[in-house]
């Protein structure tokens, strides 16, 4: 056996591996590099397994992070080009929305949230927003998917306690339903946010001002624009005067998002552009590390005790900063820096080798979550190799390679259903439900948007 063979032999029981190479300034470069980490990501997933459940992670991987990967699949495809993960995340998103179209599986209700739903329908509107290929016309579609999402979360508004607010889990019976929190009103407020850019309807816009004005009133979002994790809902009096002061990444991640295309929508207003500045600075300030410009899980991450849900946090945030400065140009220069060091820095983390069932991507790629070290940190998991996905592909977008989102206006097929999700839905979690004339004023909103077509065709829609 020549020397070569015998060296490739032994690698292959060592696992040896290259390392990710990247180089920011080269398209080819960056798309080979997301396509070895995306690789070793899906390996992670079971659910086209024989047996197995379309759309769900082995544990110790809860619902609502796979609806986050199929979210940031579908990013990847839309960014690279790359369609091997369609046909999974197509199956994915499409079983767990169910036949009525509702991100509410049987199987998922002893630990369902809002925010659970939440992240599920953001993937479905990244798919309309995206253009992912739609799905059969026998089946629900991208845009009426996260319409339903939004109607379910208007019926579950809750004024009674707190003044208004999404609770965090939908039934009463589940822990933290006497919990009100930002990631749950987050996935309220930007999904609002993005329907309104899309359809042109107020209502949704309307919503979305008035989800933030009420994290304002309790104290979520404070005066230099920082967002806190919670109230808890007193059993007394149904007040919210206790708050969790914590703050996580894709809290801010997903305000800062949803203000940045309020201010698109809003055609660059003033109020929205105050949010969109003290919100990015708020964040930077808080989740940049000094030291090395980049990203970090501030309330866990120094210690080593972040857990498996807090272990993604970081990649949301990477997306969501990408998309500010989509939406709103003026902010490009503050993140494009930001998002090129975290490229950097999680491809040098991207060197790990742990051996399967830990890892079964190609060998020396496994990503670490730590990507202030240089190295690979020795933790891995699909929060960590999605972290890396989104760090290294959104450069993409802040360096001009990627389109904006569309709009029902600027080429954006999916079908919408105003309506989708109007029946309450678990009338024995006990809580008030928005008039029946929602959908009602959702549906009309679409027909006053097309009338107005014919006015404003020869207008340019801004965008960048």
């Amino acid at each position: 056996m020549r020397i070569s063979g015998i060296l490739a032999s032994l690698c292959v029981l060592a696992r040896c591996g290259t390392a990710i190479d990247l180089v920011l300034g080269d398209e080819d470069s960056v798309k080979s590099a997301a396509s070895t980490i995306a690789f070793g990501l899906v390996k992670y997933y079971t659910g086209n397994n024989t047996g197995d459940t379309p759309g769900n992670l082995p544990d110790p991987y809860f619902w609502w992070e796979a609806g986050a990967m199929f979210g940031t699949l579908v990013d990847y495809w839309a960014l690279t080009g790359d369609d091997s993960y369609n046909a999974i995340t197509t199956q994915a998103i499409l079983h767990q929305a169910t036949e009525k179209g509702d991100f509410m599986p049987p199987n998922q209700t002893r630990t369902l949230g809002n925010d659970d739903q939440g992240f599920w329908g953001m993937a479905a509107m990244s798919a309309a927003e995206n253009n992912f290929p739609n799905p059969p016309e026998d089946q629900p579609q991208w845009l009426a998917l996260a319409q339903s999402l939004f109607n379910q979360y208007a019926s579950r508004w809750e004024e009674a306690t707190c003044g208004g607010g999404l609770r965090w889990q939908i039934f009463t019976f589940n822990n933290g339903f006497n919990y009100k929190n930002s990631i749950s009103n987050g996935c309220f407020f930007n999904i609002a946010a993005r329907l309104a850019r899309y359809t042109g309807n107020e209502t949704y816009a309307e919503w979305a001002e008035k989800i933030f004005a009420w994290e304002e009133s309790v104290g979520l979002i404070d005066a230099n624009l920082t967002v806190r994790d919670g109230v808890h809902v007193s059993l007394e009096d149904g007040s919210c005067n206790s708050r969790d002061e914590n703050q996580w990444t894709y809290n801010a991640g997903i305000f800062l998002h949803g203000a940045a295309v309020m201010y698109n929508h809003t055609n660059a207003s003033a109020i929205w552009r105050e949010r969109v500045d003290g919100l990015l600075a708020s964040t930077t300030a808080t989740f940049v590390d000094p030291a090395t410009g980049v990203l970090v899980e501030q309330l866990c991450e120094p210690s080593g005790f972040c857990n498996t849900d807090q272990r993604s946090f970081k990649g949301y945030l990477t997306r969501w900063l990408a998309g500010t400065a989509q939406m709103a140009p003026h902010t490009l220069d503050a993140v494009r820096p930001l998002l090129e060091a975290d490229a950097a820095a999680a491809a040098r983390a991207c060197t790990g080798d742990p051996a399967p069932p830990v890892f079964r991507g190609h060998p020396g790629t496994a990503c670490g979550f730590r990507w202030t070290t240089g190295a690979f940190d020795g933790s891995a998991g699909v929060g960590e190799q999605m972290n890396a996905l989104s760090a290294v592909m959104y450069p993409l977008v802040v360096r001009g390679a990627a389109a904006p989102p569309l709009t029902a206006d600027t080429g954006g097929t999916s079908k919408g259903n105003p309506g989708g999700g109007a029946a309450p839905a678990h009338e024995e979690v006990g809580i008030g439900y928005a008039e029946i004339t929602l959908q009602d004023r959702v549906a009309a909103g679409f027909v006053t948007s097309a009338l107005a077509l014919g006015v404003v065709a020869g207008s340019a829609f801004v965008i960048l």
